[in-house]
């Protein structure tokens, strides 16, 4: 049911162009939300031309800077069943509804017939649209004054696809909202002289629809919006998920340009856009530039320009003529009607949440009161509470709650002659969060006692409850100090609002001083916790750079005894190799070496070598045996000769012999029958 009350709401605002929630959802209270009787008991049917509105808008502009042609579109356009309904008859009489407007609202028929031959317009742009239907291309040439009622008309003419099962893919994605009013001009669609569209029959065997596929997927998407405030250029760049609604866009503007929601004029919008529209389905691309301004920067008379229809009297201003002609006999006194007293209330009734009725506070009070006033806290309770008294005590704040209700007497005075005093303003901006709340309707008095039980206490909630009305505007003084050992929110003072400004002021002021004695203590503990913390900080500090420089120390040592094992290593392996290779040549000289003759042989030469050690090598040779076999003979002895030469002694003067020819004989180098040679090192 809420989301239907919310969408007659919106349907409704959007026909009779109310802006002020509040308003609108009393009317429609009134009537037991009665979309029909509350349409014609703000805009008497006396006053509408007595034809029903068949696909036409109403072309109203309301303070969002969005038009309302969108809520008639949707009365007409969803009349109709899954049955295909007649495009040209009344649809909205269908469900019961007949839309209504002033005589001065701008009644556009889209559904008169016109010549859609294009040869006819030479004056306007001719658009060549190519249909994909079917593996077919069926070429459609419109003039661009057509409409999409009037393109389907042709598709069906050529396809033979009933309109109402007719789905077109391939509009600009910027216009996608657009191109599904069947009253849109197909100049307003950003189309080129050629386009390529895809035609999907919604037959009973189903269809997916692939845009609301490409919306969901934009859904989780983020929309980075930068928006530039204009006369002053100011830039600003806010991120937003896909899901974001653009009233919650307006709003989180509102937080950081201090412009309210209903002041706010965009361009930038795609057509049609309404406030409930997520970005994801408002055809804008991830990244879009805005332009924001003020409409309360403008001057009365240019904001009479446009056509204003006052719901709350039923008539229609207008400053096309601001004055009626003298001659016709018109008295402007004679049919002057009372006008209603200004509403007393600062939040509409039914709110729905803190945050919307914080915002709505502000708004209102600044508009009723006026300049110079008190800074208002916008948000929840819950984060005001969190902004004045979840921070260390030295920067805590106490939290007053201004308690309005719209039937006081004494509201206009505290407000005028309190509020804006320079001193209060002051103390309130020096040592409160303030927070504002109308307890006129009992739905936002139960919520906003709700969240005061759960955020303070049941006790700051009974005395909010049972505060007498004549005694409102109250101060609600809240704060969080530690009593019996434990650390809570408590009510601290309250401050009613037939105070003078001095005694309120007084009592602002010493529960001020009460609130700091009382806080005393608790920063002194946090300094002294501060203390110690900075000097344990500092300790582990120095704990972690001597830790650090011994690990340090012993991996540089790690380091270094890793390099020396390697080194030792590397070495001892290139020694195990060089024995290895030693004892290869040594095997190898060994088996090379001739038998050894006995003493008792002849030609048989002696030769006697002396080791570096002194020792000596000798052995028996045939004098036809080979230098090489003397050679082989040493190097047998573990001597090699890369190492070693073989000085000959037993002659002068003395030669090297391993410098000689390894193949000549003993006897041809006379080593026979005897000689005697020396082993030096290289």
């Amino acid at each position: 049911m809420s989301e239907n009350k919310d969408e007659i709401l919106a349907t409704f605002q959007s026909i009779t162009g109310i802006d002020d929630v509040g308003e609108a959802f009393s009317h429609l209270e009134e009537t037991n939300w009665d979309l029909m009787v509350a349409i014609q008991r703000v805009i008497p049917q006396d006053d509408v031309p007595s034809h029903g509105i068949n696909q036409t808008s109403a072309v109203r502009e309301n303070t969002s800077g969005f038009s309302n042609t969108t809520a008639l579109n949707d009365l007409s356009t969803n009349a109709g069943s899954s049955n295909c309904r007649q495009w040209s008859v009344n649809s909205a009489s269908n469900q019961g509804l007949e839309a209504s407007t002033s005589a001065d609202a701008e009644i556009i028929d889209l559904t008169s017939d016109m010549d859609l031959d294009p040869a006819r317009h030479n004056d306007v742009k001719t658009l060549v649209l190519n249909i994909h239907y079917n593996e077919s291309v069926y070429t459609i040439r419109l003039p661009s004054i057509a409409t999409i009622e009037q393109l389907k008309l042709k598709i069906s003419e050529e396809t033979n696809v009933p309109i109402c099962r007719q789905a077109i893919r391939g509009w600009p994605p910027a216009k996608l909202q657009d191109a599904r009013k069947i009253t849109t001009q197909l100049c307003n669609l950003d189309l080129g002289p050629e386009n390529d569209l895809i035609l999907h029959n919604l037959s009973e065997e189903g269809y997916v629809d692939t845009e609301n596929e490409e919306i969901a997927h934009r859904l989780r998407d983020t929309f980075n919006l930068t928006i530039v405030e204009q006369p002053s250029g100011k830039t600003i760049t806010l991120p937003f998920l896909g899901s974001s609604t653009i009233l919650e866009v307006k709003t989180k503007v509102y937080y950081v340009s201090n412009i309210n929601v209903r002041n706010q004029e965009w361009e930038g919008w795609p057509s049609n856009c309404d406030d409930n529209l997520t970005l994801a389905q408002s055809g804008i691309g991830l990244s879009h530039n805005f332009t924001l301004r003020n409409a309360s920067d403008k001057s009365m008379d240019i904001v009479g320009n446009s056509n204003n229809i006052n719901a709350s009297n039923n008539t229609i201003e207008t400053d096309d003529d601001n004055s009626l002609d003298d001659e016709d006999g018109y008295d402007p006194l004679q049919d002057e009607q009372p006008v209603p007293p200004r509403s007393r209330h600062l939040i509409p009734n039914n709110i729905g949440n803190e945050c919307a009725g914080s915002i709505e506070f502000f708004d209102n009070y600044r508009e009723r009161f006026g300049e110079p006033h008190p800074v208002f806290y916008v948000g929840s309770l819950e984060d005001a509470i969190r902004e004045a008294c979840h921070k260390p005590a030295r920067e805590r704040k106490l939290l007053a709650i201004y308690l309005h209700h719209g039937d006081s007497i004494l509201t206009n005075v505290f407000c005028d002659q309190v509020m804006k005093n320079e001193r209060i303003i002051e103390a309130f901006a020096q040592n409160f969060i303030l927070y504002g709340w109308d307890l006129t309707f009992e739905t936002n008095k139960n919520m906003f006692l709700s969240s005061v039980t759960a955020c303070v206490s049941n006790t700051a909630s009974i005395t909010i409850s049972t505060k007498p009305v004549d005694k409102l505007p109250s101060i609600l003084i809240i704060g969080k100090s530690r009593l019996s050992g434990r650390s809570s929110c408590e009510v601290i003072s309250i401050v009613d609002g037939n105070s003078d400004l001095n005694s309120f002021l007084s009592r602002l002021m010493d529960a001020v001083e009460m609130y700091k004695l009382q806080l005393k203590d608790e920063i002194r503990e946090e300094d002294e916790r501060a203390e110690r913390d900075q000097v344990k900080a500092e300790q582990d500090l120095a704990y972690r750079e001597t830790l650090e420089a011994d690990m340090a120390k012993d991996a540089a040592k790690r380091q270094k005894e890793a390099a020396i094992a390697a080194e030792r290593k590397r070495l001892e392996s290139e020694k195990a190799e060089e024995e290895a290779k030693r004892e290869s040549i040594r095997l190898v000289a060994q088996q090379s070496l001739p038998q050894e003759p006995s003493e008792s042989e002849t030609n048989v030469s002696t030769i006697r070598i002396q080791k570096p050690s002194g020792e000596f090598l000798e052995r028996r040779f045939y004098k036809y045996n080979t230098l090489q076999d003397i050679l082989n003979f040493v190097a047998a002895n573990n001597y090699l000769i890369e190492e070693n030469k073989l000085i000959l002694i037993s002659s002068w003067p003395r030669s090297d012999l391993t410098a000689i020819d390894p193949n000549k004989t003993l006897e041809e180098l006379k080593l026979f029958p005897q000689a005697k040679a020396v082993l030096e090192e290289r």
